[in-house]
């Protein structure tokens, strides 16, 4: 059985407190111990060892069900298990943020489709838009010039 003083000492020269949280959840001690030990509040340790998880999770986003390209870029499985998190936040996986090149602060359209959500990027919702604009647009018909000279006209009058 290792002492609470033999386990401050090996992880005294840690930086910060997550990376003791870290090592002493590798060390198989519960959670609540960690905080008892580390004077911190239980809560602390469960976001610091559940972020973890979270990033675990994401960087093993595997090849379940084949994979798609983009552009030659080989993507990740276009299908994978999330969670629901709090105030219904759903974290989208680094490979899939990646493959799409989207960042924080980036927007995504959501559209609901036979009972599924469809998360689309700003370039992905107007590729759609112009399909359904061409939809009823003859070929080589420019709807920009269209407009310019219709408005040409409503100047002239």
């Amino acid at each position: 059985m290792v002492t609470p003083s033999e386990l401050n000492r090996s992880i005294e020269s840690l930086p910060t407190k997550s990376a003791k949280i870290r090592a002493l959840a590798a060390r198989g001690m519960k959670r609540a111990d960690i905080a008892r030990l580390l004077g911190v509040r239980y809560q602390h340790v469960r976001n610091v060892l559940e972020h973890d998880k979270v990033q675990n999770d994401e960087s093993n986003v595997g090849d379940v069900g084949g994979s798609s390209s983009l552009s030659g870029q080989a993507l990740p499985s276009s299908s994978v298990k999330l969670r629901v998190g709090p105030d219904g936040r759903i974290v989208v996986p680094a490979a899939f943020r990646e493959a799409v090149g989207v960042k924080e602060g980036d927007v995504f359209f959501a559209r609901l489709e036979n009972g599924e959500i469809h998360l689309l990027t700003p370039r992905a919702a107007s590729v759609r838009a112009s399909a359904i604009i061409r939809q009823f647009v003859p070929e080589g018909v420019s709807l920009v010039d269209e407009l310019i000279a219709e408005r040409r006209q409503v100047t002239k009058r």
